[in-house]
């Protein structure tokens, strides 16, 4: 499997772990955006809903995401 391929696989990863961690919590994009916006991130619903259905966006968006839905004990396993 090459590079690309890989990194494909590992962004739809985190893709479907944040869509299944939204609908587990019952958010929405525009809850997540506004979470975000509260902790300095410039996000809309609509910015928010095109990272995650592209799979790609920063590292630090990842975290962020993760401190505001209180997932603080994730590990890849959970990927």
């Amino acid at each position: 499997m090459s590079s690309t391929e890989k990194e494909k696989e590992w962004a739809l990863k985190a893709s479907r772990f944040l869509r299944a961690e939204l609908k587990r919590a019952g958010l929405t994009y525009q809850h997540l955006a506004d979470r975000l916006t509260q902790h300095g991130f410039a996000e809309t619903e609509g910015s928010v809903a095109a990272k995650i259905q592209r799979g790609s966006f920063p590292v630090a968006f990842w975290l962020a995401c993760l401190a505001v839905l209180k997932l603080g004990e994730t590990t890849l396993a959970d990927l």
